[in-house]
């Protein structure tokens, strides 16, 4: 197979032979200077380590457990803000895209385009976010198997565009639960395309608090360093200063205050991987 590599910005690239990267940040903007605090941190957690670093976070939730659950500012006050993380800390940015109405916004102002789970199979979206020339972070349906994913991609590439890569975020498993199949990592990265793992929402309950998703954080690392055992380009971790605050995710998300451990210690599991 030929070499996989992606790059997502000047001096980032995810595939063989690159550093780790990792997209985090919190689940939902909450404001500018919550993510000024997150990033900044991030950035030198990354810069210590000598790992690559992607700021994450969500204008809009639009899959929230209930109707009156946070959804976050919106498209135009979030890009806003999103637009000011990535010229303050000079770091690429992503977020979710859910329509096609949204990707031409988006694709102004980030540097990967993220296709949610659950929409994983929308063609229109997926040719629309190909056609912007952007790199498209496509995450695994919770109902789509490893194998699945290859259609994913084809759409994608259908456009010209071959910047793209998977991100594995667990499998339903009955009601409330997800589960990873670590060799799904492996199946897909068979496509000639990098692939990610999303640590954080590997760990959620779905609706698991009633009106809102439960998760076991503790886990997250946990999962993590099994992927990078199998071997990942990429690593996606929400975090947040105090997450049994936030307003979306906190239950998955890691602290920022124990990331750089948790980093730490799948750096190692990388590079003997």
């Amino acid at each position: 197979m030929s070499e996989i590599r992606v790059e997502i910005a000047p001096g980032i690239t995810i595939g063989d032979g690159c550093k780790l990267a990792v997209i985090s940040g919190p689940c939902v903007i909450e404001g500018l200077e919550m993510c000024l605090e997150i990033g900044r941190k991030m950035q030198a957690v990354c810069a210590e380590l000598g790992l690559q670093y992607v700021f994450k976070a969500s204008f809009d939730k639009a899959n929230r457990t209930s109707v009156q659950s946070f959804r976050g500012p919106g498209l135009e006050a979030g890009l806003e803000i999103l637009a000011e993380v990535k010229r303050q800390l000079n770091v690429p940015v992503t977020t979710d895209v859910h329509e096609c109405a949204q990707v031409a916004a988006v694709a102004a102002v980030a540097d990967i385009l993220q296709i949610p789970a659950f929409l994983c199979r929308q063609t229109d979206l997926l040719v629309a976010c190909g056609e912007t020339g952007r790199t498209v972070n496509v995450k695994k349906g919770q109902m789509v198997a490893p194998e699945g994913m290859k259609h994913a991609v084809a759409k994608v590439r259908s456009t010209g565009n071959n910047s793209v890569f998977l991100t594995e975020r667990g499998s339903t498993f009955g009601y409330g639960n997800l589960v990873v199949d670590m060799r799904g990592l492996r199946i897909m990265r068979d496509f000639g395309v990098p692939v990610c793992f999303d640590a954080t929402h590997s760990v959620q309950l779905p609706g698991g608090q009633g009106q809102t998703t439960g998760g076991q954080r503790e886990y997250a690392p946990v999962l993590m360093n099994a992927a990078l055992a199998v071997g990942v380009d990429a690593v996606f971790m929400e975090t947040h200063p105090s997450p049994d605050t936030a307003k979306s995710d906190g239950p998955n998300a890691i602290a920022l205050a124990d990331m750089q451990a948790v980093l730490r210690r799948g750096k190692a599991i990388h590079e003997l991987a």
